[in-house]
């Protein structure tokens, strides 16, 4: 056989050889790329995603689109030609399996975890966009979980509405780890407490609960330290003047909140926050309108630009990260809070965008 084609023999040989290596060859590795990015002002799969009774709304026009991320599920075992390409890529980022699924978490714990933080960051987005507006919203601190084989069992349930800890009022639902944490492992706390019953029956009548509850709970040397513990989360309850409803499925976790916010200010004021422009963004938002990062943010910038977005509204946290790789033709405007936004967005609509905080790499 001639030198040259058993060379190239050869070489097509340790090819394949490679090719197969790659294909077989298991990494411990994800792979994250943008995801759907859906109008929170328009419709979703032929339903409005912002749903609206009991109080006038406004039409509105353009766009304010949340963003998401696609990742590879837990139970996907990504290999080495797949790591390489998701490397090599610019649209696409490989991380390490851990960071996307800690302390071996499967997908179906992930899955239910996202579905919750995206519940939560439904109410927060409601709140804010509520208070942003000067809309009343009442807001209790209530038995969100009790944990199984813990001195709070039997003894308070989820939805109790919780009045006070050891006679002082509860304001804020850190307040209950604060006032119990004050007493020792083995000492008494007394709580007092609306039942779930009882507190449904007067808001269902539009009325203040007349009848408490005092109970006493034995406390218990937490798990971790030797902190005093019942066994119970606390949450926060609210009750809105009329109905907003979101839907939107098949989305997880707590990014979307800012721009539900936003969705649902617009739709209850008389002025179009885009004035027809193009807006996506992200970032979380709690019940005061405070905006915090996201991970992820590299693909949700990508992915609103190849929709057609022209400004993205980026939390303050994410900007440094955002603005290293900023896709051609997108404006990232940095936002601390839902007030930042909504000045943002009334210089957008005015096109006075000279003056927008932009994000700076860094």
């Amino acid at each position: 056989m001639p030198r040259r084609t058993a060379t190239m023999l050869a070489s097509t040989l340790m090819l394949i050889a490679l090719l197969c290596a790659g294909v077989l060859i298991k990494v411990p590795y994800a792979e994250m790329s943008p995801g759907p990015t859906v109008n929170t002002l328009g419709d979703h799969d032929g339903e409005p995603v912002l749903q609206i009774s009991g109080h006038k709304t406004y039409p509105t026009t353009g766009h304010l689109n949340m963003t998401t991320v696609r990742v590879t599920g837990a139970d996907y075992n990504m290999n080495l030609a797949e790591a390489v390409y998701g490397w090599l890529a610019h649209d696409n980022i490989v991380v390490p399996h851990e960071t996307l699924y800690p302390d071996g978490k499967t997908e179906q714990q992930s899955s239910r975890e996202n579905a919750e933080e995206f519940s939560q960051s439904q109410e927060s987005a409601k709140v804010a966009a509520l208070r942003q507006l000067k809309l009343p919203v009442q807001s209790q601190v209530v038995v969100s979980t009790v944990f199984k084989g813990d001195p709070a069992e039997g003894k308070l349930h989820a939805g109790d509405v919780i009045k006070k800890v050891d006679g002082k009022s509860v304001k804020e639902m850190t307040d209950v780890a604060k006032l119990v944490t004050r007493r020792k492992p083995g000492d008494s706390v007394t709580f007092t407490i609306v039942p779930v019953k009882e507190a449904a029956t007067a808001e269902k009548a539009g009325k203040e609960p007349k009848r408490t509850e005092d109970i006493k709970i034995t406390t218990k040397k937490a798990d971790d330290s030797d902190r005093a513990v019942v066994g119970i989360q606390a949450g926060t309850d609210h009750t809105f003047p009329f109905t907003i409803d979101i839907k939107l499925a098949d989305v997880g976790g707590p990014s979307a909140g800012l721009m539900f916010a936003l969705g649902i200010v617009d739709k209850l004021t008389p002025d179009d926050l885009t004035g027809g422009e193009f807006v996506a963004g992200t970032g979380t938002i709690d019940d005061k309108g405070k905006v915090g990062p996201i991970g992820g943010i590299e693909m949700k910038t990508v992915g609103a630009r190849q929709k057609g977005a022209e400004y993205f509204l980026t939390p303050k946290g994410n900007c440094g990260a955002a603005a290293s790789d900023v896709p051609d033709g997108l404006t990232l405007v940095e936002v601390d809070t839902i007030a930042d936004a909504v000045k943002s967005l009334k210089k957008i609509r005015e096109g006075d965008t000279a003056d927008l905080p932009r994000c700076t790499a860094g």
